[in-house]
């Protein structure tokens, strides 16, 4: 029996909170114009939107995804941990999207559809280097099920073979 050893650790790029931390910022400028007008008792109000953002930051900085030789483990949570995994021969299929702005980023988001009960669907959002992780996945996934013997089987169901 091998050792389980660690191939790859990432986190989803913060490219993920652009659209949170941009009218977050124009808060942020409103506030402070409303601010200089008001002698500064607006100012009190830059308080939500600075942790709002710190704590979106913080939500996608505390999500790590870890493959290893035989799973996938996924933590989340910045106060509150939670962590999951996948057995490697579990995963059925992996999907790639890289939609034009992930593209010029340099970035891809990994579909992952497993037969495991609590992540049948689980997505790798906004990660580098898409492409070669989902490659060395493939290749994991296969030595894994030739390692356990396992094969995966789909079964169709059609409405022509139930009798009714």
């Amino acid at each position: 029996m091998s050792e389980e050893t660690s191939l790859w650790k990432g986190s989803p790029s913060q490219w993920l909170n652009l659209w949170t931390y941009v009218p977050a910022v124009v808060l942020i400028a409103g506030i402070g114009v409303a601010g200089f007008f008001t002698a500064g008792l607006a100012l009190i109000g830059l308080v939500i939107p600075i942790v709002w953002i710190l704590w979106k930051y913080l939500a996608v900085r505390c999500q790590t995804f870890e493959l290893t030789t035989e799973r996938l483990k996924i933590t989340e949570g910045v106060i509150n941990q939670h962590l999951d995994e996948v057995e490697l021969y579990r995963v059925k299929d992996v999907l790639m999207t890289r939609p034009w702005w992930m593209r010029v980023t340099g970035l891809a988001t990994l579909v992952l559809e497993t037969s495991d009960r609590s992540l049948p669907l689980l997505t790798i959002p906004a990660i580098r280097g898409g492409v070669e992780l989902r490659e060395l996945l493939r290749k994991h996934v296969e030595l894994q099920r030739d390692r356990k013997r396992v094969r995966e089987t789909d079964f169709e169901e059609s409405g022509a073979d139930v009798p009714g």
